[in-house]
């Protein structure tokens, strides 16, 4: 076992639960509980430019770096989420160790190639008995859910162009697609369903003789024993989807082919394409090209036909799904990695001054000045489980120092604390800081602002803070005051009684016309004004002294 291997494991799968692990760290924080959250993605993750389409997709990000390491099929993948992290929420990332750095914690990604059951699959094939009757014909087999990732009217159009340009394979090859419904109260699949019905029948009109029909076509569900006779039985299996995560139809025909060796056509598209090297490789939307392919796998030698299943069959049997269940162990810190086995860094490199070449040197010159508008807790210090625990890193210290050095950048503090204590925890002079959500602002040579509240709100907050105190300051519950706002902290109280305390705190806050914020285990008692760390952060920009272009980064 691993050294992390005494902590528990949750491991997370598949797009559905993308944002499951915010949730579950939420609760683990508040229950006072440790343990170690996975993620794998079973379908591929898109490259930035349409990644960046989706809405909310700085949540999912959020959601997925919320666990400890992010799983996925293969190496692009990886590269497209890491890709993503660093263009839409600023992380800080290695790609070669393939880490990610977001809210104080490095996040591994790893790529993890899903296996199947190879055993199994081989005892099926090797009991079910045949099934299909088709004397000396050769069988092409595709085996999908009917959707449009999966090719299927591109498949199908392919080979109706085998059947145009070698026609001696008419009466020889018979096409058996089984297509597995999916999603059928949906529209857009409906429609899939009947283009795909009329394709069928347009090539069955076509080429069918009294003795033979060129498509056999079943929609419907399949058990594992046919569909194991059926990979055993096929000549060629056409795998050729759109776009797949990794596609485990290939793997398992490669398992089932136990009697006279087959050929596997495969999409790029699918994950699988990257290991499967000795598969013949087609372009789904090139369908000339797609009919060649078929027609030389249908006229391959068998010599050659035994030397490519025979590498398949090897590499897919060690790296079935125990193996890959085994690696995202290993990967997780549960297995203690093996010797020989690669080993990739788990921390990020503390900050240094190439971070800051790479990240903001683009942004500084001569023709602007870059204003940096920092918070400080989640931000320059790590969420903690008091306030007075949250201090700055000494490397992000350091990289502040030099920065506020520099005459072209001017950077700012901009926190819910009071400005004394955010200047007192930084401890850096030439900044700007502002306290209390940017109702106190203090400038590096002195001048001070302070938004006018009504009179009123003096005595009001009084009253307030002495009416939580003697109220809710209990089971954990306490109340942190900043001046002109509250804060009443509740993370160590037990989640049973933080409903009826919410609901409690915000009827009090409420009554004494104060305005309520809410946060992770906090509630913020904060005066009527229309005032806001933006605002904030636009008058700090205009009192700056700046003529020139200002570049504006918040964190």
């Amino acid at each position: 076992m691993g050294p992390d291997s005494a902590l528990p494991l949750v491991w997370i799968h598949d797009y559905h639960l993308m944002i499951a692990a915010n949730t579950i760290r939420q609760k683990l924080e508040e229950e006072n509980l440790r343990c170690k959250i996975g993620f794998f993605l079973h379908i591929p993750f898109p490259p930035w430019d349409i990644f960046r389409l989706f809405p909310r997709d700085d949540v999912i990000l959020q959601g997925l770096l919320d666990c400890d390491m992010v799983g996925l099929h293969i190496n692009d993948y990886c590269i497209n989420f890491i890709d993503c992290c660093q263009r839409r929420l600023g992380c800080r990332v290695d790609r070669n160790a393939m880490l990610v750095e977001h809210g104080g914690r490095t996040v591994r990604v790893r790529p993890l190639p899903i296996g199947i059951p190879f055993d199994d699959f081989v005892k099926l094939a090797k009991e079910t008995p045949k099934i299909l009757n088709s004397g000396d014909q050769k069988l092409i087999l595709g085996v999908d859910r009917l959707d449009y990732t999966k090719g299927l009217v591109h498949r199908l159009r392919a080979f109706e162009r085998l059947l145009e340009y070698h026609p001696e394979y008419k009466e020889k090859v018979t096409f058996l697609q089984i297509a597995v419904p999916s999603r059928t109260d949906i529209k857009e699949y409906q429609d899939l369903k009947e283009e795909l019905d009329q394709v069928v029948g347009s090539i069955n009109g076509r080429f069918t003789t009294p003795n033979w029909s060129p498509i056999r076509y079943i929609y419907g569900c399949v058990s594992q024993a046919e569909l194991a006779a059926f990979y055993r039985e096929a000549s060629v299996a056409l795998v050729t989807p759109l776009r797949d995560g990794m596609n485990l139809v290939a793997k398992e025909f490669v398992a089932c082919q136990i009697d006279e060796p087959g050929v596997l056509i495969l999409s790029p598209f699918a994950g699988a394409a990257g290991m499967m090297h000795e598969a013949l490789t087609v372009n789904p939307y090139e369908m000339d090209d797609s009919a060649e392919i078929m027609h030389r796998a249908l006229s391959m030698p068998r010599d050659e036909r035994e030397v490519r299943m025979l590498n398949l069959r090897r590499r897919e049997q060690i790296h079935n799904v125990d193996y890959w269940m085994k690696s995202f162990l290993k990967a997780m810190g549960i297995l203690i990695v093996e010797d020989g086995e690669e080993i990739l860094p788990d921390t990020m490199t503390p900050v240094t001054m190439d971070d800051f070449e790479e990240y903001l040197s683009k942004y500084v010159g001569s023709t602007c000045k870059l204003a940096l508008m920092l918070d400080y807790d989640g931000t320059l210090s790590p969420i903690q489980t008091h306030p007075d625990l949250a201090t700055i890193p000494l490397q992000t210290k350091q990289v502040l120092e030099r920065l506020s050095r520099n005459p072209d950048v001017f950077i700012a503090i901009v926190s819910g604390r009071s400005v004394e204590n955010v200047k007192e925890l930084v401890g850096i002079n030439d900044i700007t800081y502002a306290g209390n959500h940017g109702l106190e602002i203090l400038h590096p040579d002195g001048t001070k602002f302070v938004h006018p509240m009504p009179l009123a709100y003096e005595d009001k907050v009084s009253t307030l803070l002495k009416e939580l105190q003697e109220e809710l300051c209990n089971d954990g519950a306490w109340v942190e005051n900043k001046g002109a706002v509250l804060t009443l902290h509740y993370r160590d109280m037990l989640a049973s009684k933080r409903p009826a305390f919410i609901k409690r705190a915000i009827e009090l806050m409420r009554q004494n016309e104060f305005n309520v914020g809410q946060g992770h285990c906090v509630l913020e008692a904060r005066p009527p004004v229309l005032w806001n760390k933006g605002r904030a952060s636009i008058y700090i920009l205009r009192t700056g002294y700046f003529t020139l272009m200002l570049y504006i980064f918040f964190y």
